[in-house]
Parts: structure tokens; sequence; C-alpha cells
């Protein structure tokens, strides 16, 4: 598969943690030639710093002799988003993307950063990344090509589906949903678990239900062309326990509006953030 995923260019990642490792486990998968990709972390581990130089990536590597990258890879945490684009910023050339997958910074705030006209994609990827089953929403900015929006495309794909917004503002409802959404998932097992345990079963046996009911009933819903809603009404039988749970949850004050609320907590979060 060498060479399948082709960029165009070098490829500067800047910043290994759990998700930029995960996107790059993603493009080697594709066929993206280690040979042609430099991770810059220098808080990287040294057993992680060890399996990527293994892998073929150049770890740390000098920039005066990296070159001109086609790609850098924005995934560090905000906060050091100043001190490492000091760094970087000298390496952009005219035709260089920079792909930002930093919650909360904006594309005037990182292009402040870099030479004029950078094309730049803000991101927002999530966590299930990790496992090749994430979703991310990207936006550009005017000065982003075809050619490089399909680079972005094909680079944010490598670790699940893509969702193109027009409007930058978007991203903090997509940074709601499903940036935060999993921890929201996580919470609902636990609720689910601890909620069982309440109904007499064994707090471990409780855990394991609710894990199970839940990867299982999302692998349902990857797998199936239904609507939620038509899944949601094949469970349940007029006047049976799933009608008499769901009486509760989509009351007035039930699942809809408490999600609602999260939602837009978050929402307003991720604007204070970028502010």
């Amino acid at each position: 598969m060498a060479g399948k995923l082709d960029i165009g260019g070098k490829l500067l990642l800047l910043g290994a943690g759990k998700m930029g490792s995960a996107m790059l486990e993603g493009w080697l998968k594709l066929g993206l030639d280690p040979a042609e990709v430099g991770a810059l972390d220098p808080h990287l581990p040294p057993e992680a710093s060890a399996a990527l130089t293994r892998a073929g990536i150049a770890v740390n590597p000098d920039l005066a002799g990296f070159g001109t990258p086609a790609v850098v890879l924005l995934a560090i945490k905000p906060q050091m988003m100043l001190a490492a684009m000091k760094t970087v910023a000298p390496l952009f050339g005219s035709h260089t993307l920079a792909i930002s997958i930093m919650a909360g910074k904006t594309i005037a705030g990182i292009a402040a950063e870099l030479p004029a006209n950078t094309a730049i994609v803000r991101a927002m990827p999530n966590t299930p990344a990790a496992v090749g089953r994430g979703i991310t929403g990207a936006v550009p900015n005017a000065f982003v090509t075809p050619a490089q929006k399909a680079a972005a495309d094909a680079l944010l794909r490598s670790t699940g589906a893509v969702e193109w917004v027009e409007d930058e503002a978007l991203i903090d409802a997509v940074t709601a949903v499903s940036g935060s959404g999993p921890a929201y998932v996580f919470n609902l097992v636990e609720a689910l678990a601890a909620a069982g345990v309440k109904a007499g079963l064994p707090a471990d046996m409780a855990m394991r239900f609710a894990r199970a009911t839940i990867v299982g009933s999302g692998e349902l819903l990857h797998q199936s062309d239904l609507p939620a809603a038509t899944l949601r009404q094949n469970v349940t039988s007029p006047g049976g326990t799933t009608a008499a749970a769901l009486a509760v949850l989509m009351a007035e004050d039930g699942l809809t509006p408490l999600v609602e609320r999260a939602v837009l907590a978050a929402q307003k979060r991720a604007g204070e953030l970028a502010s």
C-alpha cells in the first residue's frame, strides 16, 4: 500500500499525543510514506518515540533540513500554540496547508501566527478516531485550494467520517455534539449500570450489561440504514417494558431537554475558550 495516500509532499505532525498518534496510525494504514513524515513532540515518551522511529518516521527532526512541508497538522494543546508556532512558522511555504485540531483556536487566531495567506483547515475530531470510528467536523479558510481540501479530507477521513461546514461558528456546535459527545455516551453507560444496581443486579454484572448494550446498539445503528427513531420503535412494544421506560425518558422533562441543555452548555464553553 506504500504511497497510496499521497498529499503532494512532506507532512509534519506537531504533537504526537493520543489524537495525533491515532491519526498518524490511520495515515500509515492508508499507505502514507513514513519517510515523508516528521513528528515533532519534545514531550513524547521514549517508548512512543522508539515505535515511531521503527516505523520509519523522523521523530523531532532537524527542522532546518526538513524542508517545506505540504501539510502541517497542529495536534498540540491549545495553550502550547504560541510557543509551538514560533518553531514551525518559518517552515511554511506558499503552498503549505495547516490543519488544526486544537480545541478553541479559531482560524483567525492561527493565521495570526503564520505567514500571510496561509491555507488553514480547522477541524474537530473525536476520541473514537482511536479505533477508526471517529467523525470530524472541518472548515477551510479562503486560501485552501480544492487540492488541499481533498488532501485534508483524505487525512481526516483516515480515522472515520468527515463533515465539512461552511461557517466556522458551527465548529462550536460540532464540538458540543460530537467532540464532547463520547463523554455523554460513557456517562450513559455509568448511569445505566447504576440503575441496574438499583434494580438488584451485582455492580460488575450491571456494568457488563450496560457496556454491551451501548456497544451493540451503536453497532446496530452503524450497520442499519434505518433512522434512529425507527430502530427505537422496533424495540418498543405497545404497553411493554420499553414503553414504560420511554414514557419517563421522553417526557417533557426527560432526556431530550436534558441533552439539549448539556450540548448548549458545551457550545457556550467552546465559544468562551475560543475568545
